[in-house]
C-alpha cells in the first residue's frame, strides 16, 4: 500500500523529471565526440546532486524515527542512496594505455 502512495505523491514530478532527462540526453547526444562539453555536463549534474543533497533534501529529512525507518526502507527497496561516481584517474590512464598499445601494435602487410 506504501508503494501506491509514494507513487501518488510523486505522480505531478513525473512530466518534469522526464523533460530534464530527455533535455539531459539531447545535450549529451550533441556534444558526442566533445570531451569538455561532456564534462561540463558531468559536472552541472555532480553540483546539481550536491546541492540538493545538502539543500533541499537535508532540510526535508524526518525528524521522528518512524519516518526516518520509512524513508529509508524506500531507499533500500526502490533502488538504494542515489549515488553519482566519479571517474578515476586510473581509469582515464588505462584507456590511454590501451590506445597507445594499439597504435604502437605492428601492421601486418600482405
Amino acid at each position: 500500500m506504501r508503494d501506491n502512495n509514494i507513487n501518488l505523491e510523486l505522480e505531478p514530478f513525473q512530466s518534469q523529471l522526464q523533460s530534464i532527462s530527455q533535455t539531459i540526453h539531447s545535450i549529451s547526444q550533441e556534444a558526442e565526440g566533445d570531451t569538455m562539453a561532456l564534462l561540463a555536463v558531468l559536472r552541472t549534474l555532480e553540483r546539481l546532486h550536491r546541492e540538493i543533497r545538502e539543500g533541499c533534501f537535508r532540510e526535508a529529512l524526518p525528524d521522528n524515527r518512524q519516518a526516518l525507518y520509512a524513508l529509508l526502507k524506500e531507499i533500500e527497496s526502490h533502488g538504494g542512496w542515489p549515488y553519482i561516481p566519479r571517474a578515476s584517474l586510473g581509469s582515464l590512464l588505462e584507456k590511454l594505455s590501451v590506445e597507445a598499445e594499439d597504435t604502437s601494435a605492428p601492421v601486418e602487410e600482405n
